[in-house]
């Protein structure tokens, strides 16, 4: 079955929704999400959302802490952008309703998170992406010209004469296809592709593998980003312990009780997440113990009505969040790289364009601020939707970036299963990188990507072997680029290469199917 609509939005996250808010006063609007809107990584969010709203705060101090976060690959119109306009749109959530924590005079309650100098984090408990989910939704869904197609999961985008007009998708009536003037991956992250994640279950990285089958230009994937603080039980889920915990006090411990972390950074538990997960894990080592987050010097009873979502997940789990040391470790949470964009959501592909965690705007640089990322799919969600609308009255902004050779062919093999090629991942492109083992696992991930490549081509996989197909195209990506920069950079570290090289390695990396 064919259709048409004006616009097209592959997602149901933040970054989509804002952008069909907007798009909706344009045309006709349909929105593909392939599960639950609630699955999404926006729903996931517990921390909240950063915006320079306080009295004593502006953008310019948001912006130095984002780009003081990044590790010097900011791209600094993109922050400008992000803190800038954030703050008007940060607003226009509570005007929609969004129900914020406020303080007892009303005033809305700020939090302060890791390396922010001040309280800038807006929140709803611990809660705060399904609060602005809920929001956005409730906007939408008042608008007579938006369509959801629920259980609908794109497989390829339409392409003619080199410019994006639609996508093909499998829903319960099987295999159809939408046109449109303008296409909008929101798809989201991809932490499936690593044995270890706090993502949900639909985060595979489609959109990446979308765009890159297509054509459009791919950007610093070697960038991911460990959260310091899951919790690491055997048999337990790696559910989300968040940033604001040791924003609001938190200590880090380790098996002798005592906080470790002045020991690797002057920042102490507020340092960048990088430098936490790293010296998380350099503790476990020299240890050879776990490490835990401690709430115990705290109020108790202030403890659970704070983060009541998290204390809940503790119980689940064995745990009292308020009295209980409780073990923690890194896990895959977010990808700073994606496909790549310009400061209003266009991809090098006419007709295409992204926003939000799929996105890549170099706005995180090599690692990004915590709770930027709500706000990041709300700033460029809005841009990518007014571009979208009026592509004329937007300035040519586009990036150039370096693009490297063409990759070479090698023969073809099939994963035994997707958990091998997560636990491959999370083995060899994960927290701690370096040469040998990243050569031999960018090697194998191309071989099965190679007996994968002619199913992507061919389109009308089954879930299970679409979901294959995209976490295998996104690690072998992930992987490629982590072997090249030799450097250690934010989210990206080399055991090899330990320092950061400004002199070969201060750009961001680019590449495309096509190149």
């Amino acid at each position: 079955m064919q259709r048409r609509t004006d616009f097209l939005v592959i997602g149901s996250g933040i970054a989509g929704l804002r952008a069909a808010a907007d798009l909706a006063a344009a045309g006709d609007v349909v929105i593909l999400t392939k599960a639950d809107p609630d699955e999404s990584n926006t729903g996931y969010a517990q921390g909240g959302i950063a915006a320079a709203v306080g009295s004593g705060d502006h953008p310019d101090l948001h912006a130095a802490d984002t780009i003081a976060a990044g590790d010097g690959l900011c791209v600094e119109p993109a922050v400008r952008v992000l803190v800038e306009d954030g703050v008007r749109y940060a607003r226009e959530l509570v005007e929609w309703g969004a129900r914020f924590d406020r303080d007892p005079s009303g005033a809305l309650a700020l939090a302060k998170e890791a390396a922010h100098k001040v309280r800038r984090v807006l929140h709803a408990r611990d809660a705060t992406g399904r609060e602005i989910g809920r929001t956005l939704w409730n906007r939408v869904a008042d608008q007579p010209k938006v369509r959801v197609e629920r259980n609908a999961r794109a497989t390829s985008l339409i392409v003619r004469d080199g410019r994006c007009v639609g996508a093909r998708f499998e829903c319960d009536r099987g295999t159809e296809q939408i046109e449109a003037a303008a296409v909008l991956l929101a798809t989201g992250g991809a932490g499936q592709v690593f044995r270890e994640t706090t993502n949900p279950a639909v985060a595979t990285g489609d959109g990446v593998t979308l765009a890159w089958h297509a054509g459009a230009q791919v950007a610093d994937l070697e960038f991911v980003q460990f959260h310091p603080t899951a919790l690491n039980v055997p048999g337990a889920p790696r559910f989300l312990l968040s940033e604001a915990l040791r924003g609001e006090g938190a200590y880090l411990l380790n098996a002798d009780g005592e906080r470790f972390m002045t020991r690797y950074h002057p920042a102490g538990e507020l340092a960048s997440r990088d430098l936490v997960s790293r010296a998380i894990v350099l503790e476990q080592r020299r240890t050879g113990q776990p490490v835990f987050l401690s709430l115990q010097h705290l109020d108790a009873d202030w403890v659970r009505q704070r983060f009541p979502t998290i204390t809940k997940a503790c119980h689940s789990a064995g745990f009292d969040l308020a009295t209980d040391r409780i073990s923690v470790g890194p896990a895959a949470h977010y990808i700073m790289g994606g496909v790549e964009t310009d400061l209003w959501g266009r991809t090098t592909m006419p007709g295409l364009f992204a926003a939000g965690e799929v996105a890549c705007t170099g706005v995180h640089g090599a690692n990004r601020l915590a709770s930027n990322s709500l706000l990041e799919g709300l700033v460029f969600g809005a841009r990518a939707a007014q571009a979208m609308i009026n592509p004329k009255n937007i300035d040519q902004m586009f990036s150039v970036r370096t693009t490297p050779s063409r990759p070479r062919k090698t023969k073809t093999s099939w994963p035994k299963s997707e958990g091998e090629v997560r636990t491959l991942m999370w083995r060899s492109v994960g927290l701690m990188r370096e040469d040998a083992s990243l050569g031999a696992a960018e090697s194998q991930l191309e071989s099965w990507y190679r007996a994968l490549e002619p199913y992507l081509e061919k389109g009308g996989m089954d879930e299970a072997r679409w979901r294959l197909a995209t976490i295998v195209t996104v690690g072998w990506l992930i992987a490629r680029a982590a072997l090249r920069r030799e450097e250690t950079r934010g989210g990206h570290a080399r055991s090899d290469f330990p320092g950061r090289d400004d002199v070969h390695f201060r750009i961001h990396i680019g590449e495309s199917k096509e190149s």
